[in-house]
């Protein structure tokens, strides 16, 4: 399986007091990166949460959102905390005559507070297993996402080596024609710019010139390339870094057949490959 480093995930559970909320997402990054969003009240979930999400991801940036909301109507089933009330009320009076601009604590503020309504704290106890739980749940669907994101990217990278494959094919036959041309044009100038130059010699100053530029062996070695990203999709896994590898030695060997490239014919064939080089290295980028 290839995946994606994009990927995204929403999911909720019900619990006592209220719903627990967890979103996950990601996009591409060099190293697994973390960042976690969690509400006061569940902080002390972080650190299993980041153990458990190192054991199902390799790469990426993600985010983590994690949330309470209480359940509508405990409001209205608890009384309001007198003793908290009285406390807020006189900070909120301290406070005041400190920085005479302050606002006053609004309504929505004070029902707002923790602890207002008496005992409405989270069952440490309970919640704790069920936001692991929870974030197991979604990560199975934030991993199918990026499963599924990383099986298109997987297809278009395909695409590009199919036609890759089918330049080298088209390139090969035209190859040794294209040399044979330019040699002899090249040995013809040398004729008239040197008319007294010894035949024998002649021949293996072009000789050795026309190995210089032989890119049979550029050739093959990009279609040895091409076999293993294909054979590194196939084999699935955390496969980003190694494709990425890929891609240079492909593009060092792309840039080689340009420069020897003498005939236009095969330096317009060098620019296609290298395009499709570069196409291939964007979609790796994205891959865990």
């Amino acid at each position: 399986m290839i995946y994606s480093m994009t990927g995204y995930a929403a999911t909720m559970r019900a619990v006592k007091g209220g719903v627990l909320h967890i979103e996950l997402k990601s996009v591409n990054s060099r190293y697994l990166d973390y960042h976690f969003r969690v509400c006061d009240e569940l902080r002390i979930v972080e650190p299993a949460l980041r153990e458990l999400i190192g054991t199902r991801l390799a790469r990426g940036k993600l985010e983590c959102r994690l949330a309470f909301v209480a359940a509508t109507g405990v409001a209205d089933q608890a009384g309001l905390n007198a003793d908290l009330l009285e406390r807020l009320k006189r900070f909120d009076t301290e406070v005041r005559q400190a920085l005479p601009l302050a606002a006053p604590l609004a309504v929505a503020d004070v029902l707002r507070w923790p602890g207002i309504f008496g005992d409405d704290g989270l069952d440490l106890e309970s919640v704790v297993p069920a936001c692991l739980a929870l974030a197991s749940d979604a990560l199975d669907d934030f991993t199918a996402s990026r499963a599924r994101e990383g099986e298109k990217l997987a297809a278009v990278i395909l695409d590009k080596v199919a036609r890759m494959r089918a330049l080298l094919r088209e390139v090969e036959p035209r190859v040794p024609a294209a040399l044979t041309a330019f040699n002899e044009k090249l040995q013809q100038r040398l004729l008239d710019a040197f008319a007294t130059v010894d035949d024998d010699r002649l021949r293996q100053e072009v000789a050795i010139f026309a190995a210089r530029i032989d890119v049979a062996e550029e050739l093959a070695r990009l279609s040895t390339h091409l076999d293993e990203v294909e054979r590194v999709l196939k084999a699935g896994g955390a496969t980003g870094k190694r494709l990425d590898f890929l891609m240079q030695e492909l593009n060092r060997e792309a840039n080689t057949f340009g420069s020897k490239s003498l005939v236009a014919e095969l330096s317009q064939l060098a620019i296609k490959f290298k395009l499709l080089i570069e196409q291939m290295r964007e979609q790796v980028q994205n891959l865990e």
